[in-house]
């Protein structure tokens, strides 16, 4: 119910022409870029958003985009006024090359995906995700984690050991720590190593698909770390160069060309921390991007640059207002009446 409103909130907005006034408005203002932010391209109809997206800006690569913000030699007389926009996808999920890579094609759009290299190598499942899925395929009715027995037959039981495994995942001082828990509590459930055809779509890009993506021209990629762990929450500020710094490395090797664009994991200021920050401006980077809603302008610091969330499974009338700047215009408004 709170999902068809929302999409007849988003009607009114687009059909009364406010979403219109807002991209004009945001025109008026003064030179902006919109980086949109993605992660999965299946569970919703990326075509129609592709489709509206290309119609209304300029979709641009990000670091095409970026130098045009700042670089003022890079700038040249644009006849189309449109507003710049990239498309961004977080990760590396395979049907990132199932579907978002055949529709950019198909309808020349660029795109640019972020990559973790580790999982490129490895082909595991990204750890966010595994709390739910060992759950799910366990084959054990109970299990003991941290003097505490979760009994899987029991709906709400499941449900608090998810939270527990994702909170140990997500909080890990090192990725070693991270990859050893997750280890025991997939001997510790029993979890088969079968795949299914479910999970298939939420493997990672291999290295394969991911040149196959770069010859076609329509997609571009930055680095968003070695292993994807919480830049934070990591215990030894070596790790944290490592993984970011290692991260460009492998990138340009498999690429043959520079990698100059950044995504912080999870990508909220607390997530990232002072060394994460500082981490990637000493690695080379020209530019990183947060999960920070918002637009960015000449005068944003190029290393924390602002996304505006998004999701192949919203209506693409939400999206349009979403990219417009009008929903969290209304919303955050709401919110603060």
């Amino acid at each position: 119910m709170r999902k068809q409103v929302g999409v007849m909130v988003a009607a009114c907005f687009y059909y009364s022409g406010l979403v219109k006034l807002a991209r004009w408005w945001r025109q008026r203002v003064g030179q902006h870029l919109i980086i949109l932010n993605y992660h999965r391209a299946t569970g919703g109809d990326l075509r129609r958003h592709l489709l509206y997206l290309r119609h209304h800006y300029r979709m641009l690569h990000l670091d095409e985009a970026l130098e045009e913000l700042y670089i003022p030699s890079q700038k040249k007389e644009v006849r189309d006024q449109r507003p710049p926009l990239v498309l961004t996808f977080d990760d590396g999920y395979n049907d990132n090359y199932l579907h978002a890579f055949v529709l950019a094609c198909e309808l020349q759009a660029p795109i640019s995906i972020f990559l973790i290299p580790g999982y490129a190598e490895s082909s595991d499942y990204f750890w966010w995700q595994e709390g739910k899925r060992l759950v799910r395929r366990a084959e054990v009715t109970e299990v003991t984690l941290e003097g505490r027995t979760y009994h899987l037959n029991q709906s709400g039981e499941r449900d608090i050991l998810t939270q527990a495994i994702d909170a140990r995942l997500r909080y890990a001082t090192s990725v070693t720590e991270r990859e050893a828990f997750l280890g025991t509590m997939r001997k510790a459930l029993a979890v088969p190593s079968s795949i299914t055809l479910e999970e298939e779509a939420t493997l990672p890009l291999t290295w394969a698909e991911i040149g196959k993506m770069a010859e076609s021209g329509w997609v571009s990629f930055g680095a968003h770390t070695m292993h994807h762990p919480v830049l934070a929450h990591l215990a030894d500020p070596a790790e944290v160069r490592s993984e970011v710094g290692e991260c460009r490395k492998v990138l340009e090797q498999q690429l043959g060309h520079p990698v100059r664009t950044f995504a912080y994991p999870i990508g909220k200021l607390k997530d990232i921390g002072e060394e994460g920050l500082r981490a990637v401006q000493e690695a080379g980077y020209d530019w990183a991007v947060t999960t920070m809603n918002g637009t960015n302008t000449p005068q944003s610091d190029p290393y924390q640059l602002r996304r505006v969330s998004g999701d192949v499974s919203r209506h693409w009338l939400v999206m349009a207002a979403e990219v417009s700047g009008l929903w969290h215009f209304f919303f955050g408004l709401r919110k603060k009446l």
